[in-house]
Protein backbone atom coordinates (compact mmCIF):
# COMPACT_ATOMS: atom_id res chain seq x y z
CA UNK A 1 0.00 0.00 0.00
CA UNK A 2 3.29 1.85 0.64
CA UNK A 3 4.22 1.98 -2.82
CA UNK A 4 0.47 3.04 -4.23
CA UNK A 5 0.32 5.72 -1.88
CA UNK A 6 3.33 7.30 -3.23
CA UNK A 7 2.51 6.71 -6.83
CA UNK A 8 -0.74 7.76 -6.51
CA UNK A 9 0.56 11.08 -5.44
CA UNK A 10 0.52 14.26 -7.82
CA UNK A 11 3.12 14.28 -10.51
CA UNK A 12 5.05 11.21 -9.05
CA UNK A 13 4.12 8.71 -11.98
CA UNK A 14 4.88 11.51 -14.45
CA UNK A 15 8.49 12.34 -13.33
CA UNK A 16 9.12 8.14 -13.38
CA UNK A 17 7.63 8.15 -17.19
CA UNK A 18 9.97 11.96 -18.08
CA UNK A 19 12.91 10.20 -16.40
CA UNK A 20 12.80 6.54 -18.05
CA UNK A 21 15.13 7.26 -21.33
CA UNK A 22 17.37 9.96 -19.91
CA UNK A 23 18.45 11.79 -17.06
CA UNK A 24 17.18 15.23 -16.77
CA UNK A 25 18.31 18.70 -15.05
CA UNK A 26 15.14 20.40 -12.67
CA UNK A 27 14.30 22.97 -15.10
CA UNK A 28 14.05 20.23 -18.03
CA UNK A 29 11.88 18.39 -15.59
CA UNK A 30 9.40 20.49 -15.16
CA UNK A 31 9.08 21.54 -18.59
CA UNK A 32 8.67 18.02 -19.07
CA UNK A 33 5.90 17.56 -16.76
CA UNK A 34 3.95 20.78 -18.16
CA UNK A 35 5.27 23.13 -15.87
CA UNK A 36 4.80 21.10 -12.57
CA UNK A 37 4.94 23.59 -9.46
CA UNK A 38 8.35 23.76 -8.50
CA UNK A 39 7.16 22.83 -5.04
CA UNK A 40 5.17 20.14 -5.74
CA UNK A 41 7.65 18.63 -7.88
CA UNK A 42 10.65 19.07 -5.65
CA UNK A 43 8.39 17.67 -3.34
CA UNK A 44 7.90 14.22 -5.26
CA UNK A 45 11.72 14.10 -6.03
CA UNK A 46 12.69 13.92 -2.66
CA UNK A 47 9.99 11.21 -1.35
CA UNK A 48 11.55 9.33 -4.96
CA UNK A 49 14.74 9.78 -3.99
CA UNK A 50 13.96 8.56 -0.24
CA UNK A 51 12.20 5.48 -1.76
CA UNK A 52 14.98 4.58 -4.03
CA UNK A 53 13.34 5.19 -7.48
CA UNK A 54 15.45 8.78 -8.09
CA UNK A 55 19.04 9.79 -7.35
CA UNK A 56 20.92 13.01 -8.22
CA UNK A 57 23.33 12.63 -10.76
CA UNK A 58 26.91 14.17 -10.40
CA UNK A 59 26.13 16.51 -13.20
CA UNK A 60 22.83 18.37 -11.26
CA UNK A 61 20.61 15.84 -13.25
CA UNK A 62 17.61 13.50 -11.85
CA UNK A 63 17.86 10.11 -13.23
CA UNK A 64 16.66 6.83 -12.63
CA UNK A 65 18.48 4.07 -9.95
CA UNK A 66 18.00 0.45 -11.09
CA UNK A 67 15.07 0.09 -8.67
CA UNK A 68 13.59 3.25 -10.44
CA UNK A 69 14.37 1.36 -14.17
CA UNK A 70 12.60 -2.06 -12.53
CA UNK A 71 9.84 0.10 -11.79
CA UNK A 72 8.98 1.88 -14.82
CA UNK A 73 9.27 -2.02 -16.66
CA UNK A 74 6.57 -2.99 -14.91
CA UNK A 75 4.37 0.08 -16.68
CA UNK A 76 5.29 -1.02 -20.10
CA UNK A 77 2.28 -3.56 -20.34
CA UNK A 78 0.06 -1.03 -18.89
CA UNK A 79 1.42 1.73 -21.31
CA UNK A 80 0.71 -0.84 -24.46
CA UNK A 81 -3.04 -1.73 -23.16
CA UNK A 82 -3.45 2.18 -22.99
CA UNK A 83 -1.93 3.09 -26.56
CA UNK A 84 -4.26 -0.04 -28.10
CA UNK A 85 -7.11 1.08 -25.81
CA UNK A 86 -6.77 4.73 -27.26
CA UNK A 87 -7.08 3.42 -30.68
CA UNK A 88 -10.42 1.68 -30.36
CA UNK A 89 -11.61 4.34 -28.36
CA UNK A 90 -9.97 7.47 -30.31
CA UNK A 91 -9.91 8.71 -26.34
Amino acid sequence: MALLDLLGRRWALRILWELREEPLTSRALRSACDEASPTVLQARLTELRAAGFVELGDGGGYGLTPLGRELCETFMPLHRFAERWHGKNGA
